[in-house]
């Protein structure tokens, strides 16, 4: 989707989605912003319009390796980064918009430049966990409780090629990791609790319903 001229690594969208996810990608925050300006919130619907949605079989397809680092690439990049700032969003995989690059963006700090990974590999990971609640653009009306490593060390590569070596903690370190599983097909469902994957179900029936 936002790579016209691949056409083969672009998925073709999935009738009778729900339109508006209310949880920016990787939001691992609230689900609704109260009170947004008209403006944000119009930006915010049209951003979120872009998103695949759960049952999208692109969401469940593993990513392939970015081999070019050419003016289309870095085009890609920043259309991410305009739809995950104007989304309210903390990041942003390239299979939640239909593009089968291993791409993401993300930022933490709202005032921080949007930072891009091609091709990325979490080279270590340490042996504390930390458990919190996760949302995602593409499961709208869904929280539920992962586990993720506290800090991790992430190799890749910028825009045009150059390596990358990311040493991450917190907040940074869980937005990666959930990130990198949209690259390898993996959802937040697959990473929580049976009881949590039937409510989350519930909830994201209902949101379709009512889309």
């Amino acid at each position: 989707m936002l790579d016209d001229t691949n056409d083969d690594l672009t998925a073709e969208p999935e009738e009778d989605l729900a339109a508006d996810a209310v949880l920016d990608e990787d939001p691992i925050e609230e689900d609704e912003e109260p009170e947004l300006d008209p403006e944000v919130a119009a930006r915010r619907r049209a951003a979120l319009a872009q998103v695949r949605k759960f049952g999208d079989p692109v969401l469940k397809t593993r990513a392939r390796p970015v081999d070019r680092f050419d003016d289309a690439l870095r085009s890609e990049i920043t259309r991410m980064g305009e739809l995950m700032i104007d989304a309210l969003g903390v990041g942003l995989a390239a299979t939640q918009v239909g593009v089968l690059h291993r791409v993401l963006v993300y930022r933490v700090q709202q005032q921080s430049p949007v930072l891009a990974l091609v091709n990325p590999e979490i080279e270590w990971s340490g042996g504390e966990t930390e458990t919190m609640e996760e949302g995602c653009l593409s499961l709208p009306a869904v929280l539920v409780d992962v586990e993720r490593a506290v800090h991790v060390r992430v190799r890749g590569s910028d825009a045009y090629g150059e390596p990358i070596l990311i040493e991450a903690s917190g907040l940074e370190a869980r937005v990666i990791q959930h990130e990198m599983d949209h690259l390898d097909g993996v959802l937040i469902l697959d990473r929580t609790s049976r009881d949590q994957r039937k409510e989350a179900m519930r909830a994201l029936r209902e949101a379709q319903a009512a889309a």
